[in-house]
């Protein structure tokens, strides 16, 4: 789709050169100057949805909450063997 735009900048840059009105001149270089931008921004939005995460990689709520608990019960143990006094193991 964003070719579209790039040939159609193109083609209004060509009406320009050949034009003999000043209203049409400037009416295809403002076309021009809009079918380049959008070729741009085109261009892009392309290559930032082809970088996107896939959505299938998502947790989902339930997998979340579990991932919580099970850090929030890891930071309790650790925080109860730093709260116990140090005991040396028998040798």
């Amino acid at each position: 789709m964003p070719w579209l735009f790039l040939l159609l900048a193109v083609a209004a840059f060509t009406v320009a050169l050949r034009a003999s009105s000043m209203l049409l001149l400037v009416l295809c270089l403002l076309v021009a100057l809009a079918g380049t931008v959008a070729w741009v921004l085109g261009l892009l939005a392309q290559r930032v949805g082809n970088q996107a995460r896939d959505d299938s990689m998502m947790l989902d709520p339930a997998e979340l909450r579990r991932l919580r608990e099970q850090a929030d019960a890891r930071r309790a143990a650790e925080a109860a063997e730093a709260a116990s006094p140090g005991q040396q193991p028998p040798a």
